[in-house]
């Protein structure tokens, strides 16, 4: 057999390997989990570290700190992302990271507030990029049709990679002589197997280049677009208070656990566990709950969970304060957050048309995101730190109450609005 054939049988069978769904799946599911278990030995310990040489009252500015460097950040890799394939970005970024870590691990040997502020803000654009870098591969991989079969299967390496990587971490800290620090060693060799499997990936051919010039044709979001449809702005309002009060939740969460754990590994391990608990009841209640909710409640009953369960363990929060009614209110935020209320106001969506659709999520998930935390640090350090009310970490939950009462007055707008478009489209 000659060289020439050789290779064109190598290639047919990467070809067959890149064609078949089944293994795609798999072998994007595995990526998406090894980039949550690293992330999650990151989210542990630069929350642990900030809180011990800053102090939870500190995190808007470092929330802040960070939607701006991320904004600087993404604007830098788009421009990369146009230039250099896939395949050599995702490389070229995971090595970088990788160094970083490193860096960090040696200079935590002599750690101070600069460099605990530093690494919470590295751990965020960690995430963001890797993620980014993840769902452009899946969209160029799929179908619109392909997506909706595949991605639960995508998706799920993700979960099991917050509850794998959480418990990695507990365990670590709990069981070997690693302290909090050492965790990020910890991503970095989690990181080296991402490297790994993207080169198998690519002899797959699984980051084939596509056309660039299909991207370059795809509508631009802007906010424009939401005031020209009712519909889109409850959608926008709906997702956008949501994470006003996530920015919140996650301000009093973390400032309960300040107080109850004074020492660094311990704390560390709570969190770990905490994070690991998070996404187990996602899980279980992607798998079980909100199937039986659509079958007999529907969309609507999707949309309002989130919102009655942060106004009620909101409000016992404010009235006893303390970790076991912060996680409450925590897990009632994130769990619901990252399960039955993404998967309806991912259906929120079918009734539009693609080009809608495409324009709204841009701006949505890539801009209001960014600008309601950056609303909701100010208005925390504004009714705290800044003396203009001077309230006390359980009493901001009058301003989470208020954003649930309204957030669940556009969920019952937003049914209105979806019973509508769907029963238009019969």
């Amino acid at each position: 057999m000659t060289a020439t054939s050789s290779e064109s049988e190598s290639n047919n069978r990467s070809r067959q390997w890149a064609n078949n769904l089944f293994i795609r799946a798999v072998f994007l599911s595995i990526n998406f989990f090894l980039i949550i278990t690293a992330y999650y030995q990151l989210k542990p310990a630069s929350r642990s570290l900030f809180i011990e040489y800053l102090g939870a009252e500190k995190l808007p500015y470092v929330w802040i700190a960070t939607a701006v460097i991320l904004t600087l950040i993404l604007s830098i890799y788009h421009l990369v992302v146009k230039n250099y394939s896939r395949f050599h970005i995702v490389i070229g970024s995971c090595t970088l990271f990788i160094v970083i870590l490193l860096l960090f691990r040696i200079m935590m040997s002599e750690p101070d507030a600069i460099l605990a502020a530093s690494l919470h803000i590295f751990a965020d654009i960690f995430s963001v990029v890797l993620v980014e870098q993840f769902w452009s591969l899946a969209n160029s991989l799929y179908t619109s049709k392909e997506g909706k079969r595949w991605y639960g299967i995508v998706g799920a390496g993700g979960v099991a990679g917050g509850m794998v990587g959480s418990g990695i971490a507990s365990l670590t800290i709990s069981h070997t002589p690693l302290e909090t620090p050492d965790l990020l060693l910890v991503a970095a060799g989690i990181i080296s197997l991402l490297v790994l499997l993207t080169i198998a990936m690519r002899r797959l051919g699984l980051y084939g280049e596509q056309d660039s010039s299909h991207d370059k044709q795809k509508p631009q979001g802007s906010w424009r677009v939401l005031t020209n449809s009712r519909y889109l702005t409850l959608i926008a309002i709906v997702a956008l208070l949501g994470q006003l009060a996530a920015t919140i939740v996650d301000y009093q969460f973390m400032n309960s656990v300040q107080d109850a754990f004074q020492e660094r590994d311990t704390r560390t391990v709570f969190i770990a566990n905490f994070f690991f608990i998070l996404s187990a009841i996602s899980l279980l209640i992607n798998l079980v709950i909100s199937p039986l909710i659509y079958h007999y409640l529907g969309v609507v009953a999707g949309l309002l969970a989130q919102p009655l369960m942060l106004f009620t363990t909101s409000a016992l929060f404010m009235s006893n304060g303390g970790l076991m009614f912060g996680a409450a209110m925590k897990l009632s935020d994130r769990a619901l957050a990252y399960s039955i209320s993404r998967t309806s106001k991912e259906l929120l969506y079918v009734p539009l048309s693609p080009v809608l659709i495409y324009q709204a999520k841009a701006w949505i998930d890539m801009l209001g995101y960014r600008v309601f935390k950056v609303l909701g640090s100010v208005l925390i350090l504004a009714l705290t730190d800044w003396g203009f009310l001077s309230l006390s970490v359980p009493e901001l939950s009058w301003l989470t109450l208020s954003i649930c009462l309204a957030w669940l007055v556009g969920a019952a707008l937003l049914h209105i609005g979806y019973r509508w478009r769907a029963a238009s489209e019969l």
